[in-house]
């Protein structure tokens, strides 16, 4: 058995460059939710020097609240701003000499596209127009993942660890004081669940089932580190090798 872990980075936060060495893909944010083209190079040349898959993380030009606020955009705007994010990774990747592999949006652009399928197929045609190779990374069980398909692009089904999951399958809103996941040994056997299992238990007690493609790990927070090498060694005790999908 194996699984993907990824994380978010270029965000700013400070652990990028010893993320990388725990993770198997990384989501570069593309300097409008956050970071800046300073972050997304030097989160590009530490992805390179750890071999690490490199994936496209657009969000909402909402710095102010990094990307978790929606914004109710018109479909023209939102898909330029989402090829203004993908064409400014993609130059950088270029001039790395690094394939860019897949694109995962940000925050309220990626929950709202979980359930809205217009939205959904607004950003999976972007991506299809911009480069029909990228795949596309989203909640499993989400409209996202639907259009993805639809719009013929290859997806990577994504669980998170350290989020509790609503009966329908979204995460639990972050405006909720059980939304995340505090105890590690929680999270790690609730990551064995999704991949041994393909299922997750809600906050109601009831089974979802998911396909855990890739496991995300927050990237945000000083306990990230520790975090992540918990998850680790739970795979790895547990015969699930990491790799990217």
């Amino acid at each position: 058995m194996h699984v993907d872990l990824n994380a978010d980075l270029a965000e700013g936060c400070g652990n990028d460059e010893l993320l990388m060495q725990r993770i198997s893909s990384a989501n570069i944010a593309c300097a409008l939710h956050a970071g800046s083209a300073a972050d997304m190079q030097k989160a590009l040349l530490c992805a390179k020097q750890n071999g690490i898959r490199i994936g496209a993380h657009p969000g909402y030009p909402d710095r102010e609240n990094f990307g978790r606020t929606d914004m109710q955009l018109p479909e023209n705007e939102l898909r330029a701003w989402l090829l203004y994010q993908l064409g400014a990774l993609k130059a950088l990747c270029d001039a790395n000499d690094l394939p860019l592999s897949y694109v995962k949006p940000h925050g309220a652009l990626y929950n709202r596209a979980a359930k809205d399928r217009r939205l959904a197929d607004v950003i999976a045609d972007t991506v299809r127009r911009f480069d029909p190779d990228l795949k596309l990374m989203a909640l499993s069980g989400s409209l996202l993942l639907e259009a993805g398909k639809a719009a013929g692009l290859s997806v990577i089904s994504e669980v998170f660890a350290d989020r509790r999951y609503m009966p329908d399958g979204s995460l639990v809103p972050r405006s909720r004081p059980d939304a995340q996941i505090d105890s590690d040994d929680e999270a790690a056997a609730q990551v064995l669940q999704m991949i041994r299992d393909h299922c997750v238990t809600a906050v109601d007690g009831s089974s979802v089932p998911v396909r855990a493609d890739s496991i995300c790990l927050h990237g945000d927070g000083g306990h990230a580190l520790a975090f992540a090498d918990h998850i680790r060694k739970a795979l790895k005790e547990n015969g699930i090798d990491i790799q990217a999908v």
